[in-house]
Formats: C-alpha cells, structure tokens, sequence
C-alpha cells in the first residue's frame, strides 16, 4: 500500500509538505506513515481518501478525476477571492460571471501556466 501512495503522490507531482497542507495531516505523520512506522487507521484512510484510493491502496478515483476535482476547488477558492474583494466594493459578480471565471482558472490549473500549482496548498 505505501509504493501505491508514493506511486500517487509521484504521479501527481505533489511535495510532502503540500500533501500534508492538503490532506489535513502533519508532515511528520506523512514521513512516519510512508515509513511503514505504526500511525492510526484514521491517518491511513484520511491520506488514501485525499489521493483517490481505497483502504488497500487500489485508485477509485482516476487520476485525471482528481486534477479536475483540485482545479475546481482551486478555482471556486480564487473566485471567491475576488468575490469577497468585488462585494467589499459595492461591485459584486452575477452567478454567469462568477462561473466563467471559475471555468477560467480550472482551464489555467490544468492546462494553462499555472498547472505546475494545482497542488500548491
């Protein structure tokens, strides 16, 4: 199970660090969990469930699924960036705008110039 983590995690070009923002988990549970030290069951299903795989280690979500799920993630957190700046200016978006925007950035995330930060916490 842990070669099939760090196969996703390699597949996906995601640092330990930003693994650890993302899942909700400490970098040091990562290291300790990756070698094959004891860490809770909660840890292991918390990590697997972020990278698209079941208890075993077995992918129930495709790889290009789980880009598409970050970039959306991603983009609605951007937009609502921008949302909560346009709002504080009396200039808030309708929900078209709001939606193209976020089609806009899921594009961008991947495949425009910022792909390589679609794992960036």
């Amino acid at each position: 199970m842990i070669q099939r983590i760090l196969a996703r995690k390699k597949q996906l070009g995601i640092t330990i660090e930003n693994l650890a923002k993302l899942s909700g988990l400490s970098v040091r549970t990562l290291n300790r969990l990756l070698a094959n030290e004891d860490v809770k069951l909660s840890t292991i299903e918390k990590l697997t469930n972020f990278l698209g795989l079941d208890f075993a280690g077995n992918e129930i979500v495709p790889l290009q699924e789980l880009k598409k799920q970050r970039a959306k993630n991603k983009a609605i957190y951007m937009v609502s960036l921008v949302q909560s700046t346009s709002t504080l200016e009396l200039q808030g978006l309708d929900k078209d705008q709001v939606n193209n925007i976020i089609s806009m950035y899921e594009k961008e995330f991947l495949e425009g110039e910022y792909k390589n930060t679609l794992w960036v916490a």
